[in-house]
């Protein structure tokens, strides 16, 4: 597989403007930080883009179609299963990265947890991340430091 390298993790784009890569592309940084294109859904509760939180792949209602490149931070319509931090506020029906892979520092704190825990979407709150408590939840971080909300990220490609 090849990664785009070099992107600006902060740079939008609007529906109108259109996606600047392919959805899905993946990108990567020196460290190995991990980064996926996505478009951004607000979902049925309007909840807006704010980097560094959680998204998660978009499937209205809880049904997943099977898309993997459309995401939303509004919990309620996803399958409970992570996508990705987002790298920057992007416009509802906008283009930008999420981040999928290395160490990430979290805006909200994590619904409940400690150093070490496993974490899910499942019994979360819009935009954050839960301990995993049952072996069905998608597992997508684990707590490196759940006090700095700091994670390190398992959201599939």
């Amino acid at each position: 597989m090849s990664y785009i390298i070099g992107m600006n993790l902060t740079d939008t784009r609007t529906s109108g403007e259109g996606p600047a890569f392919t959805l899905g592309a993946v990108g990567m940084q020196a460290g190995g930080k991990k980064y996926k294109y996505v478009k951004y859904n607000q979902g049925a509760g309007a909840v807006a883009a704010v980097a560094g939180n959680v998204a998660y792949y978009y499937a209205p209602s809880g049904t997943s179609a099977g898309a993997d490149t459309e995401v939303t931070s509004d919990l309620s319509d996803s399958a409970n299963v992570g996508a990705g931090v987002l790298q920057a506020v992007i416009p509802n029906g906008g283009y930008g990265w999420v981040q999928i892979g290395g160490t990430a520092t979290l805006t909200t704190a994590l619904t409940a947890g400690a150093d070490g825990n496993a974490l899910t979407p499942v019994g979360a709150t819009d935009g954050t991340l839960d301990v995993s408590a049952l072996v069905t939840d998608h597992v997508c971080a684990v707590a490196i430091d759940a006090s700095a909300k700091i994670v390190k990220c398992l959201f599939p490609e």
